[in-house]
């Protein structure tokens, strides 16, 4: 196999958790008053990182409110929300057939590291993987620290770095990976070609890419 690790993103790519996140954000932006985000399309064309210019973007006011007293306002509606998602379709089957060809596979998120985890748990996609990283907070600023620990812990990995936005392609730089790009899940397909990395549709693409 070309590759040793399939690193996995792990909101939008295996948890279909969009809808979650928005259905969050809108009831907080009709609670100040501001214009919600109309459609899932729409969503896909301005989510961005860092999360603060997303939300500054939507016209949130952080003189008002800074980020860190929205975040855990956003956290606590979207896990009421997220109670209803599942995995992105194909995941379960794909990780199997990952793990059949010998590949190890981990996830590096954004996510804090105890949600992450519970989630993995719930969603029952747990023991396909090896090692979870996480953040130790609530902010979801970014997984480039995270990438680069992972890297010098092993130099001799040959990643895939799977995601569905154009941060999980920096982190993918960060690891010297090859990235693969899902458009299903936070950003579209507009802002992934970006990249200029391959891109598929469906999960289940994966394994012929790996093939």
């Amino acid at each position: 196999m070309k590759y040793t690790h399939l690193m996995w993103d792990f909101n939008g790519t295996i948890f279909d958790d969009a809808d979650a996140g928005i259905d969050a954000v809108n009831k907080m932006l009709k609670e100040r008053g501001l214009e919600p985000i109309p459609s899932r399309e729409r969503y896909k064309q301005i989510f961005d990182f860092p999360i603060e210019e997303y939300y500054s973007s939507l016209g949130f006011d952080f003189e008002r409110e800074p980020y860190e007293v929205l975040a855990p306002i956003w956290v606590a509606l979207y896990n009421e929300n997220a109670e209803k998602a599942g995995l992105c379709e194909g995941v379960r089957e794909t990780m199997e057939k990952v793990r059949e060809l010998g590949v190890e596979q981990s996830v590096l998120s954004a996510c804090e590291i105890g949600m992450l985890k519970r989630y993995l748990k719930k969603l029952g996609v747990d023991i396909y993987i090896s090692e979870v990283m996480g953040l130790d907070n609530i902010h979801a600023r970014s997984k480039l620290a995270l990438a680069h620990d992972w890297l010098r812990k092993n130099p001799d990995a040959r990643v895939l770095m799977i995601g569905d936005t154009t941060h999980d392609f920096e982190t993918a730089e960060a690891l010297g990976a090859d990235c693969l790009l899902y458009s299903g899940g936070h950003q579209s397909r507009e802002k992934l070609e970006r990249c200029g990395c391959p891109i598929v549709d469906s999960i289940k693409e994966i394994i012929d890419y790996l093939k």
